[in-house]
């Protein structure tokens, strides 16, 4: 059985919090995060991040949401449990990927220009 949700314009990245039964979609075309509620299949918030978000990263223990903005070279880090944007960390342009390691308090996320991976500390977004 398939289903279909409508979110943002030219949808990039996908991120899952298990816990939550919540998933993150990350919409480039029009610098927004739609939140769809796993159990229903429908979209329950639409939250409005930087320029051209891409990669999406979420930490289960914490309840935090990482997305790449490749548009502006941010990172915009989301309260998942007031779907709202708590942080923004610039990073520089061109950022994609994106991972986070609960265990260790770090965030990564890959720029192909110039060829760095950006090692963030979440507990001070630095």
């Amino acid at each position: 059985m398939s289903t279909n949700v409508t979110v943002g314009t030219n949808p990039a990245g996908v991120a899952v919090n298990t816990v939550t039964n919540t998933i993150y979609v990350s919409n480039s075309g029009d610098g927004t995060i739609s939140v769809i509620n796993g159990a229903t299949n429908t979209v329950s918030a639409t939250i409005q991040v930087r320029s051209g978000p891409d990669g999406v990263a979420v930490n289960e223990s914490t309840n935090t949401i990482y997305v790449s903005n490749s548009g502006d070279g941010t990172i915009s880090v989301i309260n998942g449990a007031t779907n709202t944007v708590s942080a923004t960390i610039p990073v520089g342009t061109h950022t994609y990927a994106i991972a986070v390691n609960p265990s260790s308090g770090k965030l990564y996320t890959a720029n192909d220009m110039p060829g760095v991976l950006y090692i963030i500390a979440v507990d001070s977004n630095s």
